[in-house]
This record gives structure tokens, sequence and C-alpha cells, in this order.
């Protein structure tokens, strides 16, 4: 008599399958929650750290003022200088060097509102930064102070994170306009920590 083999899965190797499976996502799940996180905060401070290289390199290529401004409509057409930078903010040619976005001065670049879990706070000081067209910072225009220290947190505040590193981040502008991220926890307690 032939008998005939039958494939397929026992109830046994079934359940410890996925025995092991819940265990990988039991130990995996929290990890990429703080994975998302920190792809998250490092996401904003390098789009911030990048407008300020962009501006300066374009102010000394094209010889023109180049402004940093927070914007509560980045993303529009005839986006001007306004709201702070949770809102988002815009990197413009700035002709007359208002430190204000005018009808026909050209937007560069527009960056929307970083993730609402991230909180952005600039000390109090203005919302802005310009390039004299040379490539320096112009300082402060007289439209308040120019944007010198960018605090990022989010829910985690300032603890160590992954590889050592601050779940919080910093960014400082020096008067010349170069700009630099702080990721180390004492770094980031000492510009002030998280709120």
């Amino acid at each position: 008599m032939k008998t005939n083999r039958e494939n397929g899965f026992t109830l046994y190797e079934l359940l410890i399958t996925i025995m092991v499976l819940g265990v990988v996502m039991a130990v995996g799940i929290p990890n990429f929650n703080a994975f998302t996180a920190n792809s998250r905060m490092t996401s904003t401070v390098n789009d911030l750290h990048a407008s300020f290289l962009l501006a300066r390199s374009e102010a000394a290529r094209s010889k023109a003022n180049i402004t940093i401004c927070s914007s509560l409509n980045p993303l529009d057409a005839n986006a001007t200088c306004s709201g702070t930078l949770a809102n988002g903010w815009i990197v413009f040619q700035d002709d007359n060097g208002d430190v204000a976005r005018d009808p026909g001065e050209a937007k560069l670049r527009a960056y929307d509102a970083p993730p609402t879990t991230i909180n952005i706070n600039s000390g109090g000081a203005g919302d802005y930064f310009s390039f004299a067209p040379n490539g320096l910072g112009r300082g402060d225009i007289g439209v308040g102070t120019a944007l010198q220290i960018v605090i990022m947190c989010d829910a985690r505040g300032n603890e160590f994170g992954a590889g050592g590193a601050s779940t919080a981040r910093v960014l400082i502008v020096t008067p010349i306009g170069r700009a630099a991220v702080l990721r180390e926890v004492a770094q980031v307690t000492a510009q002030g920590g998280c709120p």
C-alpha cells in the first residue's frame, strides 16, 4: 500500500513560531519607537543646520544678503517672516536687508513645521539670522536679537540616548554665522537644557 506524505506545519511548530515572533516584537517595538524619535530629532536639527550652510554659501556666491527666518506659511509662494521656528522657516534673498521677505525677493528654500513632538526653543531671541554679501553674519539688524541658540527637545528631555549622545539637540550660531550642532548631555545642559 502506497502512503502519501502531506506537507505543512504541525500545531506545535506553529505555536513555537508565534511565541518566538511575540518575544522578538516585545523587544523590538520599544527600540523602534526610540529609533523613530531619534530620527525625527536628527532630521529636524539637520534641516536647520543645512539652512545655515545654504544661506552662508549662497550669500558669498550671489553677493547678496541672505536671511533665514521663521514663517507661519513656509510652503506658500508668498511666504513671509512670522511665527516661530516651530511653524517652519524659509531661506530667502533679502535684497533690501530688512530681514522681512518682501514681494519679489527670491525664496531659496522652505522647511515645513517639524513634528509636533519636538519642542523648539530659541531662548527668547529673534527667529531670524541674516548673512551679508561676504558670507558673514550681519548680527542684530535692529528688529530684535539675531538667532544664537536653538534647543530642540521631545518628551524624553535631555537624557542619554543611543551611542551615549543626548536625546535633545542644540544648534549654536556664532555672530559670524558659523552653526554647530551639540549633542552631548552636558553640552545641552550648559545651554539651558530642556524645559
